[in-house]
Protein backbone atom coordinates (compact mmCIF):
# COMPACT_ATOMS: atom_id res chain seq x y z
CA UNK A 1 0.00 0.00 0.00
CA UNK A 2 1.39 3.78 -0.70
CA UNK A 3 2.48 5.76 2.16
CA UNK A 4 0.10 8.90 2.50
CA UNK A 5 1.75 12.01 3.13
CA UNK A 6 1.46 14.18 6.02
CA UNK A 7 -0.66 17.25 4.09
CA UNK A 8 -2.93 14.50 2.54
CA UNK A 9 -3.41 13.21 6.23
CA UNK A 10 -4.37 16.58 7.52
CA UNK A 11 -6.67 16.83 4.52
CA UNK A 12 -8.08 13.60 4.61
CA UNK A 13 -8.67 14.55 8.15
CA UNK A 14 -10.70 17.18 7.63
CA UNK A 15 -13.36 15.97 5.72
CA UNK A 16 -13.20 12.61 7.54
CA UNK A 17 -16.54 12.53 7.29
CA UNK A 18 -17.95 12.90 4.21
CA UNK A 19 -15.12 10.46 3.01
CA UNK A 20 -16.56 8.19 6.10
CA UNK A 21 -20.35 8.21 5.04
CA UNK A 22 -18.40 7.96 0.93
CA UNK A 23 -16.67 5.00 1.55
CA UNK A 24 -19.53 3.60 3.76
CA UNK A 25 -21.83 4.03 1.15
CA UNK A 26 -19.32 2.57 -1.42
CA UNK A 27 -18.87 -0.51 0.79
CA UNK A 28 -22.65 -0.85 1.35
CA UNK A 29 -22.73 -0.91 -2.75
CA UNK A 30 -19.95 -3.41 -3.29
CA UNK A 31 -21.36 -6.04 -0.32
CA UNK A 32 -25.05 -6.02 -1.98
CA UNK A 33 -23.27 -6.31 -5.76
CA UNK A 34 -21.38 -9.32 -4.09
CA UNK A 35 -23.85 -10.61 -2.42
CA UNK A 36 -27.01 -10.03 -4.79
CA UNK A 37 -28.94 -13.48 -6.06
CA UNK A 38 -28.13 -14.05 -9.60
CA UNK A 39 -31.14 -16.14 -11.94
CA UNK A 40 -30.92 -19.44 -11.97
CA UNK A 41 -31.82 -20.63 -14.92
CA UNK A 42 -31.98 -23.32 -17.37
CA UNK A 43 -32.72 -22.92 -21.88
CA UNK A 44 -33.39 -18.95 -21.57
CA UNK A 45 -35.03 -17.16 -24.60
CA UNK A 46 -36.11 -13.53 -24.63
CA UNK A 47 -38.92 -10.99 -26.07
CA UNK A 48 -39.53 -7.46 -25.80
CA UNK A 49 -42.91 -5.89 -25.64
CA UNK A 50 -43.32 -2.11 -25.08
CA UNK A 51 -39.88 -1.59 -24.19
CA UNK A 52 -39.91 -4.51 -21.06
CA UNK A 53 -38.06 -7.72 -21.34
CA UNK A 54 -39.48 -10.95 -20.73
CA UNK A 55 -37.45 -14.00 -20.05
CA UNK A 56 -38.52 -17.74 -20.33
CA UNK A 57 -36.78 -21.06 -19.23
CA UNK A 58 -36.98 -24.41 -18.63
CA UNK A 59 -39.40 -25.13 -14.91
CA UNK A 60 -42.65 -26.22 -13.22
CA UNK A 61 -45.12 -24.81 -16.14
CA UNK A 62 -42.57 -22.31 -17.93
CA UNK A 63 -40.81 -20.10 -15.54
CA UNK A 64 -40.47 -16.14 -16.54
CA UNK A 65 -38.94 -12.95 -15.57
CA UNK A 66 -39.62 -9.22 -16.38
CA UNK A 67 -36.71 -6.95 -16.28
CA UNK A 68 -36.36 -3.32 -18.33
CA UNK A 69 -32.64 -3.28 -18.56
CA UNK A 70 -31.72 -6.80 -19.28
CA UNK A 71 -29.79 -7.12 -15.96
CA UNK A 72 -32.59 -6.24 -12.83
CA UNK A 73 -35.15 -9.36 -13.26
CA UNK A 74 -38.34 -9.84 -11.07
CA UNK A 75 -39.75 -13.43 -10.96
CA UNK A 76 -43.20 -13.06 -12.92
CA UNK A 77 -44.55 -16.55 -12.23
CA UNK A 78 -44.84 -19.28 -14.45
CA UNK A 79 -47.05 -19.79 -17.91
CA UNK A 80 -49.24 -22.70 -17.12
CA UNK A 81 -51.19 -23.14 -12.91
CA UNK A 82 -50.77 -26.32 -13.37
CA UNK A 83 -49.57 -28.51 -16.72
CA UNK A 84 -50.61 -29.21 -20.38
CA UNK A 85 -53.54 -31.15 -20.02
CA UNK A 86 -52.55 -33.26 -22.52
CA UNK A 87 -48.78 -33.80 -21.17
CA UNK A 88 -49.06 -37.06 -19.41
CA UNK A 89 -50.62 -38.91 -22.56
CA UNK A 90 -47.21 -38.16 -24.21
CA UNK A 91 -45.37 -38.86 -21.52
CA UNK A 92 -46.88 -40.31 -17.98
CA UNK A 93 -44.16 -39.94 -16.31
CA UNK A 94 -43.94 -36.21 -16.61
CA UNK A 95 -42.82 -34.39 -13.49
CA UNK A 96 -44.32 -30.88 -14.38
CA UNK A 97 -41.12 -29.23 -15.82
CA UNK A 98 -41.67 -27.92 -19.03
CA UNK A 99 -38.47 -27.41 -21.21
CA UNK A 100 -36.88 -25.51 -23.19
CA UNK A 101 -39.07 -23.07 -24.65
CA UNK A 102 -38.77 -20.99 -27.51
CA UNK A 103 -41.06 -17.77 -28.12
CA UNK A 104 -41.86 -15.67 -31.49
CA UNK A 105 -44.24 -12.44 -32.18
CA UNK A 106 -46.61 -12.86 -35.08
CA UNK A 107 -49.29 -10.72 -36.27
CA UNK A 108 -50.07 -9.26 -32.64
CA UNK A 109 -49.61 -12.71 -30.90
CA UNK A 110 -47.16 -14.36 -29.03
CA UNK A 111 -46.46 -17.86 -29.86
CA UNK A 112 -44.55 -19.91 -26.80
CA UNK A 113 -43.55 -23.10 -27.77
CA UNK A 114 -42.31 -25.68 -25.25
CA UNK A 115 -41.31 -29.55 -24.76
CA UNK A 116 -43.13 -32.58 -22.56
CA UNK A 117 -40.26 -35.23 -22.23
CA UNK A 118 -38.26 -37.61 -19.62
CA UNK A 119 -34.65 -37.23 -19.46
CA UNK A 120 -33.01 -39.52 -21.72
CA UNK A 121 -36.20 -40.69 -23.29
CA UNK A 122 -37.89 -39.42 -26.76
CA UNK A 123 -41.40 -40.40 -25.49
CA UNK A 124 -41.39 -36.42 -26.30
CA UNK A 125 -43.80 -33.59 -27.87
CA UNK A 126 -43.51 -29.59 -28.79
CA UNK A 127 -46.31 -27.78 -27.71
CA UNK A 128 -47.54 -24.32 -27.96
CA UNK A 129 -49.68 -21.56 -26.23
CA UNK A 130 -50.56 -18.40 -27.32
CA UNK A 131 -51.34 -14.54 -25.46
CA UNK A 132 -51.90 -11.17 -26.61
CA UNK A 133 -49.41 -9.86 -24.45
CA UNK A 134 -46.41 -10.67 -22.09
CA UNK A 135 -47.46 -7.97 -19.25
CA UNK A 136 -49.28 -9.99 -16.57
CA UNK A 137 -51.20 -6.85 -15.39
CA UNK A 138 -52.84 -6.17 -19.01
CA UNK A 139 -56.77 -7.02 -19.55
CA UNK A 140 -55.57 -8.81 -22.14
CA UNK A 141 -53.40 -11.48 -20.70
CA UNK A 142 -54.84 -15.20 -20.95
CA UNK A 143 -52.36 -17.90 -22.34
CA UNK A 144 -54.47 -20.14 -24.54
CA UNK A 145 -53.08 -23.97 -25.09
CA UNK A 146 -53.09 -24.88 -28.78
CA UNK A 147 -51.95 -28.28 -27.64
CA UNK A 148 -49.23 -30.77 -29.24
CA UNK A 149 -47.50 -29.23 -32.71
CA UNK A 150 -44.96 -32.78 -32.71
CA UNK A 151 -44.61 -35.75 -31.28
CA UNK A 152 -41.48 -38.43 -31.25
CA UNK A 153 -41.89 -41.78 -30.68
CA UNK A 154 -39.85 -44.95 -29.27
CA UNK A 155 -39.48 -47.60 -31.94
CA UNK A 156 -41.04 -45.08 -34.33
CA UNK A 157 -38.76 -42.01 -34.34
CA UNK A 158 -35.12 -42.04 -34.88
CA UNK A 159 -34.90 -38.25 -32.97
CA UNK A 160 -36.36 -36.35 -30.26
CA UNK A 161 -38.98 -33.76 -30.32
CA UNK A 162 -37.68 -31.36 -27.52
CA UNK A 163 -35.26 -28.16 -28.20
CA UNK A 164 -38.25 -25.94 -30.26
CA UNK A 165 -37.14 -22.91 -32.42
CA UNK A 166 -39.13 -20.88 -34.96
CA UNK A 167 -37.78 -19.11 -37.80
CA UNK A 168 -39.57 -17.07 -41.11
CA UNK A 169 -37.96 -17.10 -43.96
CA UNK A 170 -37.54 -14.46 -46.40
CA UNK A 171 -40.59 -15.66 -47.87
CA UNK A 172 -42.55 -15.39 -44.78
CA UNK A 173 -42.88 -19.39 -44.21
CA UNK A 174 -42.41 -20.48 -40.54
CA UNK A 175 -39.73 -23.12 -39.76
CA UNK A 176 -39.07 -25.19 -36.35
CA UNK A 177 -36.01 -26.59 -35.73
CA UNK A 178 -35.61 -29.05 -32.83
CA UNK A 179 -33.87 -31.95 -31.11
CA UNK A 180 -31.31 -33.46 -28.89
CA UNK A 181 -29.21 -36.28 -29.43
CA UNK A 182 -30.05 -39.21 -31.46
CA UNK A 183 -29.75 -38.37 -35.41
CA UNK A 184 -29.45 -35.04 -34.91
CA UNK A 185 -31.22 -31.97 -35.36
CA UNK A 186 -34.40 -31.75 -37.74
CA UNK A 187 -36.09 -28.72 -39.50
CA UNK A 188 -40.07 -29.03 -40.27
CA UNK A 189 -42.23 -26.36 -42.21
CA UNK A 190 -45.05 -24.97 -39.80
CA UNK A 191 -48.58 -23.88 -41.70
CA UNK A 192 -49.30 -20.03 -41.12
CA UNK A 193 -50.81 -20.40 -38.26
CA UNK A 194 -48.12 -21.36 -36.73
CA UNK A 195 -48.96 -24.10 -34.33
CA UNK A 196 -49.51 -26.83 -36.63
CA UNK A 197 -47.56 -28.89 -39.41
CA UNK A 198 -47.21 -28.19 -43.29
CA UNK A 199 -48.80 -30.39 -45.62
CA UNK A 200 -47.35 -32.50 -47.78
CA UNK A 201 -44.87 -32.62 -44.76
CA UNK A 202 -41.36 -30.87 -45.45
CA UNK A 203 -38.27 -32.13 -43.09
CA UNK A 204 -34.89 -31.72 -43.21
CA UNK A 205 -31.83 -32.33 -41.32
CA UNK A 206 -29.84 -30.05 -39.76
CA UNK A 207 -26.64 -30.75 -37.79
CA UNK A 208 -25.60 -34.46 -36.32
CA UNK A 209 -22.66 -36.03 -34.68
CA UNK A 210 -21.55 -39.80 -35.41
CA UNK A 211 -23.71 -42.40 -33.97
CA UNK A 212 -23.29 -46.15 -33.99
CA UNK A 213 -24.77 -48.24 -36.38
CA UNK A 214 -26.15 -50.67 -34.48
CA UNK A 215 -27.46 -48.81 -31.61
CA UNK A 216 -30.89 -49.28 -30.15
CA UNK A 217 -33.18 -46.75 -31.53
CA UNK A 218 -34.60 -46.12 -28.41
CA UNK A 219 -31.11 -45.00 -26.59
CA UNK A 220 -30.08 -41.00 -27.12
CA UNK A 221 -26.23 -42.78 -27.85
CA UNK A 222 -23.29 -40.78 -27.84
CA UNK A 223 -24.33 -37.99 -30.36
CA UNK A 224 -24.11 -34.96 -27.93
CA UNK A 225 -25.72 -32.22 -30.06
CA UNK A 226 -28.57 -30.75 -29.24
CA UNK A 227 -30.98 -27.10 -28.57
CA UNK A 228 -31.30 -25.67 -32.42
CA UNK A 229 -31.24 -21.82 -32.97
CA UNK A 230 -31.55 -20.07 -36.07
CA UNK A 231 -30.89 -16.37 -36.73
CA UNK A 232 -30.87 -14.75 -39.91
CA UNK A 233 -28.05 -11.94 -40.06
CA UNK A 234 -28.08 -10.44 -43.79
CA UNK A 235 -27.18 -12.83 -46.49
CA UNK A 236 -26.96 -16.08 -43.78
CA UNK A 237 -29.10 -18.33 -41.94
CA UNK A 238 -26.81 -19.05 -39.07
CA UNK A 239 -26.81 -22.33 -36.78
CA UNK A 240 -26.15 -22.08 -33.40
CA UNK A 241 -26.50 -25.88 -31.25
CA UNK A 242 -24.94 -26.90 -28.22
CA UNK A 243 -22.71 -29.95 -28.01
CA UNK A 244 -21.53 -31.74 -24.90
CA UNK A 245 -23.18 -32.75 -21.75
CA UNK A 246 -25.21 -30.17 -19.65
CA UNK A 247 -26.52 -30.25 -16.15
CA UNK A 248 -23.52 -31.88 -14.38
CA UNK A 249 -21.78 -29.06 -12.72
CA UNK A 250 -18.19 -29.12 -13.05
CA UNK A 251 -18.56 -32.30 -15.28
CA UNK A 252 -20.75 -30.57 -17.81
CA UNK A 253 -18.91 -30.30 -21.36
CA UNK A 254 -21.54 -27.99 -22.98
CA UNK A 255 -20.60 -25.38 -25.24
CA UNK A 256 -21.75 -23.70 -28.31
CA UNK A 257 -20.99 -24.10 -32.08
CA UNK A 258 -21.84 -22.73 -35.27
CA UNK A 259 -22.70 -22.92 -39.01
CA UNK A 260 -24.25 -21.02 -41.45
CA UNK A 261 -26.44 -21.31 -45.43
CA UNK A 262 -28.17 -18.63 -47.88
CA UNK A 263 -30.92 -21.15 -47.28
CA UNK A 264 -33.19 -21.63 -44.05
CA UNK A 265 -32.91 -25.61 -44.77
CA UNK A 266 -29.17 -25.38 -45.41
CA UNK A 267 -26.92 -27.35 -45.72
CA UNK A 268 -25.30 -25.29 -42.56
CA UNK A 269 -21.31 -25.30 -42.92
CA UNK A 270 -18.92 -24.11 -40.28
CA UNK A 271 -15.72 -21.98 -40.96
CA UNK A 272 -13.53 -24.90 -42.37
CA UNK A 273 -16.72 -25.58 -45.11
CA UNK A 274 -17.75 -28.53 -43.49
CA UNK A 275 -21.37 -29.72 -43.20
CA UNK A 276 -22.91 -29.38 -39.94
CA UNK A 277 -25.19 -32.56 -41.10
CA UNK A 278 -21.93 -34.74 -41.68
CA UNK A 279 -20.23 -33.58 -37.84
CA UNK A 280 -19.33 -29.91 -38.69
CA UNK A 281 -19.65 -27.13 -36.13
CA UNK A 282 -16.95 -23.90 -35.39
CA UNK A 283 -16.46 -23.37 -31.78
CA UNK A 284 -18.62 -20.09 -30.69
CA UNK A 285 -17.85 -20.31 -27.17
CA UNK A 286 -16.43 -22.48 -24.89
CA UNK A 287 -16.27 -23.07 -21.22
CA UNK A 288 -13.47 -22.17 -18.51
CA UNK A 289 -12.16 -23.48 -15.19
CA UNK A 290 -14.45 -21.23 -13.47
CA UNK A 291 -17.43 -21.85 -15.90
CA UNK A 292 -17.12 -24.82 -16.99
CA UNK A 293 -20.08 -25.81 -19.26
CA UNK A 294 -22.24 -23.36 -20.85
CA UNK A 295 -24.61 -23.46 -23.70
CA UNK A 296 -28.64 -23.79 -25.27
CA UNK A 297 -28.62 -20.19 -26.40
CA UNK A 298 -30.78 -17.92 -27.85
CA UNK A 299 -29.91 -14.56 -30.49
CA UNK A 300 -31.79 -11.73 -30.57
CA UNK A 301 -31.29 -7.70 -31.89
CA UNK A 302 -32.38 -5.30 -28.94
CA UNK A 303 -31.61 -1.57 -29.94
CA UNK A 304 -29.20 -2.42 -32.53
CA UNK A 305 -27.32 -4.86 -31.09
CA UNK A 306 -27.39 -9.23 -31.43
CA UNK A 307 -26.78 -10.97 -27.82
CA UNK A 308 -26.43 -13.97 -27.55
CA UNK A 309 -28.66 -15.25 -24.38
CA UNK A 310 -27.59 -18.37 -22.65
CA UNK A 311 -27.01 -20.28 -19.21
CA UNK A 312 -23.48 -21.13 -17.86
CA UNK A 313 -22.80 -23.42 -14.66
CA UNK A 314 -21.00 -21.62 -12.23
CA UNK A 315 -18.11 -23.66 -10.27
CA UNK A 316 -17.83 -21.72 -7.68
CA UNK A 317 -21.58 -21.99 -6.29
CA UNK A 318 -21.48 -25.85 -6.80
CA UNK A 319 -22.27 -25.82 -10.25
CA UNK A 320 -25.40 -23.72 -10.18
CA UNK A 321 -26.97 -22.92 -13.78
CA UNK A 322 -26.71 -19.12 -13.85
CA UNK A 323 -28.24 -16.21 -16.63
CA UNK A 324 -25.72 -15.04 -19.00
CA UNK A 325 -26.15 -12.46 -21.94
CA UNK A 326 -23.01 -10.96 -24.22
CA UNK A 327 -23.20 -8.44 -27.34
CA UNK A 328 -22.37 -10.39 -30.42
CA UNK A 329 -19.90 -8.50 -33.20
CA UNK A 330 -19.54 -9.87 -36.32
CA UNK A 331 -15.52 -10.33 -38.23
CA UNK A 332 -14.95 -9.44 -41.61
CA UNK A 333 -16.24 -12.75 -42.84
CA UNK A 334 -19.00 -12.22 -41.37
CA UNK A 335 -18.60 -14.40 -38.47
CA UNK A 336 -20.27 -14.18 -35.12
CA UNK A 337 -18.15 -13.62 -32.67
CA UNK A 338 -17.98 -13.08 -28.43
CA UNK A 339 -15.37 -11.68 -26.33
CA UNK A 340 -14.13 -14.62 -24.24
CA UNK A 341 -14.40 -12.32 -21.11
CA UNK A 342 -18.30 -12.96 -21.94
CA UNK A 343 -19.00 -15.11 -18.73
CA UNK A 344 -17.62 -12.15 -16.29
CA UNK A 345 -18.78 -9.34 -17.77
CA UNK A 346 -22.35 -10.03 -17.39
CA UNK A 347 -24.25 -10.59 -13.64
CA UNK A 348 -28.06 -10.40 -13.39
CA UNK A 349 -29.33 -9.21 -10.34
CA UNK A 350 -32.62 -11.00 -9.17
CA UNK A 351 -35.09 -8.45 -7.79
CA UNK A 352 -37.75 -9.38 -5.87
CA UNK A 353 -41.66 -7.61 -6.54
CA UNK A 354 -41.07 -5.07 -3.65
CA UNK A 355 -37.77 -4.14 -4.92
CA UNK A 356 -35.28 -6.09 -2.50
CA UNK A 357 -32.82 -7.48 -3.96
Amino acid sequence: MPRISITAKKHLKRHMSKLHCALLIGLMGTIGSVSAKQVSIHDPVMAKEAGNYYLFSTGPGITYYASTDKVHWTLAGRVFDTEPTWARSVAPSFDGHLWAPDIIEHDGYFYLYYSISAFGKNTSAIGVTVNKTLDKNSKDYQWVDKGMVLESIPHRDAWNAIDPNIIVDEKGTPWMSFGSFWQGLKLVKLNQDFVSLAKPEEWHTLAKLERPALLNDTEPGPAQIEAPFIYKKDDYYYLFVSYGLCCRADDSTYHLAMGRSTSVTGPYLDKEGKDMAQGGGSVLLHGTKAWPGLGHNSVYQFDGKDYLVFHAYESADKGLQKLKMAELTWNNQGWPTVDPNALTQYKSVLVDPIGNK
